[in-house]
């Protein structure tokens, strides 16, 4: 029998749970929680990303902080905001929507993020961490694969997972969370891209596929 995952319905229920928890928090510290998006430039799909997030924001109950910079901001002033921001207590999130444009060095100013506001999950830090097995902010899109895993009882358990992509954003960190003696975890991982041979034939020998390309 088919079964359809459903990410709106399993994202409905988490953004409701997250909506106590926050509500729960808030009574306990008298602090509520605040995610800081900088978006550079005028990209048509991160308009939409970025406005995506400050709506979730505003159901759960966090603090959204938007700022835009036009596209000649320049690169100082995108890393003078990010100390800012690092240095803000109300601040406990920080998202640098990417890709940036030219002229901006990506890797630099993701560094620039404190590992401890990186809800991305891309700084070195909190990447090391995650292949480690240790707590860390983990990437956005594999850890939502990974709750929609756990959310449908799909084993993964000494299950074979395909992936094809290998993308520092999806594919890498997906692949160090499903190698993880954890539950969605302890799977055999391969993952495929661009140069990889005979990918039909490996991509049948999967129990689970998963595209990231």
């Amino acid at each position: 029998m088919t079964q359809i995952i459903d990410g709106v319905a399993v994202k409905k229920e988490i953004l409701d749970h997250l909506k106590e928890e926050i509500e729960s928090l808030v009574k306990k510290s008298n602090q509520r929680p605040g995610l800081a998006v900088i978006l550079v430039g005028n990209d048509p799909a991160s308009h939409v990303y970025v406005s995506m997030k400050q709506k979730a924001c505003e159901q759960i109950g966090m603090t959204s902080f938007e700022h835009r910079l036009p596209e000649d901001a320049g690169e100082d002033a995108l890393a003078s905001l990010i100390i800012t921001l690092n240095q803000d207590d109300a601040v406990h999130g920080v998202l640098l929507q990417v890709p940036l444009p030219k002229g901006y060095s990506e890797t630099k100013l993701l560094d620039m993020i404190s590992p401890k506001k990186d809800v991305d999950g891309f700084h070195p830090i909190n990447v090391g961490k995650l292949l480690l097995g240790r707590p860390a902010f983990q990437s956005c899109t594999p850890y939502g694969v990974c709750q929609l895993l756990d959310y449908y009882n799909i084993e993964t358990a000494g299950k074979h997972v395909v992936i094809i992509g290998r993308s520092n954003i999806v594919g890498k960190p997906l692949a160090a969370m499903l190698v993880q003696r954890s539950n969605p975890g302890n799977a055999t991982v391969t993952i495929c891209h661009s140069k990889t041979e005979s990918l039909a034939q490996i991509t049948q020998q999967a129990d689970i596929l998963i595209a990231a390309i």
